[in-house]
């Protein structure tokens, strides 16, 4: 029994949960069930979208978006590759965060005068973290990449 919990607890998500109806749940409740948003967007048409990232350590970014009434209009992960390759040569650092959610980290690379940030993703192979990477040059995004990384107790010291 417990096993059979466990494992229906891990397919809860945002995305899954039967609580959550559209055009009936409101902003209250999604934060009753699921915390505070790290981060509040408001949108043209009125509403709001409540971004919950799990970054630096997760790999989900969960958009919620709220019509002008306060009602669940619907919920996606911007962390999905669709989302991902819909970024663009030339979108700005905002259009970057709203559209991904928080990333995990941002290093600037002098010598190239390139602001990197990454987003744990969804790796495509078993056991191995996999990163996607947005370039930005100037506050613009220049280009995209993935890293892997993998586990050092796959490669013992060879010394």
């Amino acid at each position: 029994m417990t096993a059979l919990l466990v494992a229906l607890a891990g397919c809860a998500t945002l995305e899954r949960d039967a609580r959550l109806q559209p055009g009936i749940s409101t902003a209250d409740q999604v934060q009753a069930f699921y915390g505070r948003p790290v981060q509040v967007w408001q949108d043209a048409d009125g509403g709001r979208t409540l971004e919950y990232s799990s970054q630096p350590f997760g790999n989900t970014c969960f958009m919620v978006k709220l019509d002008a009434a306060g009602k669940l209009v619907g919920v996606r992960d911007t962390l999905l590759e669709a989302s991902r390759f819909s970024i663009t040569p030339g979108m700005s650092e905002e259009q970057v965060s709203r559209l991904l959610g928080r990333e995990r980290t941002r290093v600037f690379f002098r010598f190239s005068g390139e602001d990197v940030w990454d987003w744990n993703v969804q790796p495509e192979q078993g056991g191995y973290l996999l990163r996607f990477n947005v370039h930005f040059k100037n506050g613009r995004v220049l280009r995209l990449s993935q890293s892997t990384v993998f586990p050092s107790d796959r490669f013992p010291d060879l010394d």
